[in-house]
C-alpha cells in the first residue's frame, strides 16, 4: 500500500513539475512542458509521457486507431496481442468492443500484462478461422523466432474484410531483415538486434513477409503528415503504420 501511494505521489509531483502546453499526449490528453526521456537502450528525448507512460509508438498507433479506423464506431471483436496497459484500460471497457487481450506466458512475463489477459501463443492460436474483426499487435513479432508462422496464424483468425495493425521496430536503411538464430546469448543479442530479447532487426522486406502470410498491406505514411513542430508537440517519430487486411 505504501509503495503504491509513494508511486502515485511521485507521478503527481512529476506531472506538476512538467505542467505546461508545449506537448500534448494523444493517449491520455494531458499537456506538459515536455515529454520525459524514454527508451530501453538509449534514452530518447521527448519520448515518455509522465501521466500515462506512453511512448512515441503508442501515441502514433492510438491516433491512427482514432482517426483512420472504425474501431470505436461499430461492434468489433478485437484481438490485442501483448496488451499495453494504457490501451487495455480503454479497450476492455468500450461498449462497442468485444476485447480479447492475449500473450504467451511461461517466459517470466506473467505479471507484465493486465489481469484477464489470455495465455495464447500466436504461433499456434487455438481458435477457429475468421474469428476477429480486427487485430492489434505492436512490437511483438521481433521477439518471436518463427514470425512467419505467427503472421499466418494472425491472418487465419482474422475475418474476411477484417484489418490488423502489425507494428515492428524497423530499420528503414536495411533492404532485408537481419536474423541469426545462432546468437542466443542475451548480451550478444542486444549487440546484434538492439535488445536482449529480440531475435531480428526488420528491414524494408517486412512488408513482403506480411504479404507472404496472405495479407494485403498498406504501408501508411501517416506520421509524415505532421510537421516537425507537430512531431515534437505530440511526441511522435515518423514510423510507418502497417495496416493489413484480409
Amino acid at each position: 500500500m505504501f509503495a503504491k501511494m509513494k508511486h502515485t505521489l511521485k507521478k503527481q509531483m512529476i506531472n506538476y513539475s512538467l505542467k505546461g502546453d508545449n506537448v500534448h499526449c494523444f493517449c491520455c490528453g494531458h499537456n506538459f512542458i515536455t515529454f520525459l526521456p524514454g527508451g530501453v537502450k538509449q534514452k530518447r528525448p521527448n519520448a515518455f509521457c509522465p501521466a500515462c507512460g506512453s511512448l512515441e509508438r503508442h501515441r502514433l498507433v492510438w491516433r491512427y486507431l482514432n482517426t483512420k479506423t472504425n474501431l470505436f464506431e461499430k461492434s468489433t471483436k478485437l484481438l490485442h496481442v501483448a496488451p499495453e496497459p494504457l490501451f487495455y484500460k480503454i479497450l476492455s471497457h468500450h461498449k462497442n468492443i468485444e476485447y480479447v487481450p492475449c500473450a504467451k506466458f511461461g517466459q517470466g512475463y506473467e505479471d507484465k500484462y493486465p489481469k484477464g489477459t489470455q495465455n495464447i501463443d500466436i504461433t499456434a492460436i487455438d481458435l477457429e478461422d475468421n474469428t476477429f474483426d480486427a487485430i492489434l499487435c505492436s512490437h511483438v513479432l521481433e521477439h518471436i523466432p518463427d514470425d512467419q508462422r505467427a503472421m499466418q496464424e494472425l491472418y487465419r483468425v482474422l475475418k474476411p474484410n477484417g484489418w490488423a495493425i502489425l507494428q515492428v521496430p524497423l530499420d528503414a536503411t536495411r533492404d532485408t531483415t537481419y536474423e541469426d538464430f545462432s546468437i542466443t546469448d542475451p548480451t550478444e543479442r542486444e549487440k546484434a538486434f538492439g535488445q536482449h530479447d529480440h531475435v531480428r532487426v526488420y528491414g524494408n522486406d517486412y512488408e513482403k513477409r506480411l504479404i507472404n502470410a496472405g495479407f494485403q498491406v498498406k504501408r501508411d505514411k501517416f506520421a509524415y503528415q505532421f510537421s516537425s513542430a507537430e512531431l515534437f508537440k505530440y511526441g511522435l517519430v515518423p514510423e510507418d503504420v502497417f495496416f493489413c487486411t484480409k
